[in-house]
C-alpha cells in the first residue's frame, strides 16, 4: 500500500539520492519519499542536463568543443557522484563475469571492486560518449542532450513496473526498494521525460528512428535481465539510462551528421 507523501518530501528525496548536491541542508524527506524517487528521476534529468548544456555550449566560445565535452561530462558525474556509471560497470561486470547464476551475477553487482568487464565498458562508453558530443554544432547538441536525459531516464523507470526488484530492501545497496508508481505518477513522469525533447523536435527534426531503436535496446536489456536475474536492480537501471541515452545520441548523429 503506498503512503501519501507531502510533494515536497518526494521532490527533496528524489534530488538527494539521484545528486550529491546538497539539497539535505534545505530539507530532510521522510525516509517513504525514497522510494517514490524514480517517479521524478527525469526531473533531476532537468538539472544535469541543463548543466551539461551550459558547460558544453557555453564552454565551446572560448575552448575546443571537444574539451567543452570533456567538460560537460566531468560536471554530470560530479553532480550525480557517478551514481549511473558506477550502475553500468556493476552490470557490465555482474552479467560479462556470472555466466547464467543468478546469485552470482547479484553478488558481483553488489562488489564494490570493479573487475575487467567494467573497466573495459566504462572506457568504451566514455569514448562514444565524449566522441557523440563533439560531432554537430553545439547548440544541435546541447537541444539533443536537453531531449535525451530527461526522456531515457522517463524510459528507464518502466523497469519497476514491467519486473520485480531482484533483491531485498534489506541486501539492496541503498537500503531502498522502488514502489510501483500509480497512473498519476506515470503521467508525471511521461510529461517530465517529453516536455525537454519538444526543443529538439522543433528545432533540429527528431527521427522517429532515434525513439525506435533506443527502445529496441531497452527491450533487448529488459530481456537479458528478465532472464538472467528475472528482475532489476539499481545497477541495471542506471546501465539501462546510460545504455539507451548513447544509442539516441550515436543514432541521431548518424541520422543527422
Amino acid at each position: 500500500m503506498n503512503i501519501r507523501l507531502p510533494w515536497r518530501d518526494r521532490l527533496f528525496a528524489a534530488f538527494i539520492f539521484f545528486t550529491r548536491l546538497p539539497f539535505w541542508r534545505i530539507h530532510q524527506p521522510r525516509k517513504e519519499a525514497y522510494e517514490t524517487v524514480v517517479e521524478l528521476w527525469p526531473l533531476t534529468g532537468w538539472l544535469t542536463a541543463g548543466c551539461m548544456v551550459a558547460t558544453l555550449y557555453f564552454g565551446s566560445f572560448v575552448v575546443p568543443t571537444a574539451l567543452a565535452a570533456m567538460a560537460a561530462i566531468i560536471v554530470r558525474i560530479l553532480i550525480t557522484g557517478a551514481l549511473h556509471e558506477d550502475g553500468l560497470a556493476d552490470f557490465i561486470d555482474g552479467f560479462g563475469g556470472g555466466g547464467t547464476d543468478r546469485k552470482r551475477i547479484l553478488d558481483i553487482m553488489k562488489d564494490s571492486h570493479i573487475g575487467t568487464y567494467g573497466v573495459v565498458g566504462l572506457v568504451l562508453y566514455f569514448m562514444l560518449l565524449h566522441q557523440s558530443l563533439t560531432i554537430l554544432p553545439p547548440r544541435i547538441t546541447a537541444l539533443m542532450i536537453l531531449a535525451a536525459d530527461p526522456f531515457f531516464k522517463m524510459m528507464t523507470a518502466q523497469l519497476i513496473q514491467m519486473m520485480p526488484y531482484a533483491r531485498t530492501a534489506e541486501t539492496a545497496k541503498s537500503q531502498v526498494v522502488y514502489r510501483k508508481t500509480s497512473i498519476k505518477a506515470g503521467l508525471l513522469l511521461l510529461i517530465q521525460g517529453t516536455l525537454p525533447a519538444i526543443g529538439l523536435w522543433y528545432f533540429a527534426g527528431l527521427p522517429y528512428l532515434c525513439i525506435a531503436i533506443p527502445a529496441l535496446v531497452f527491450y533487448l536489456l529488459y530481456l537479458l535481465m528478465h532472464r538472467r536475474i528475472n528482475g532489476y536492480t539499481g545497477d541495471c537501471c542506471g546501465a539501462v539510462f546510460l545504455l539507451t541515452e548513447l544509442t539516441f545520441y550515436l543514432t541521431y548523429i548518424t541520422l543527422n551528421s
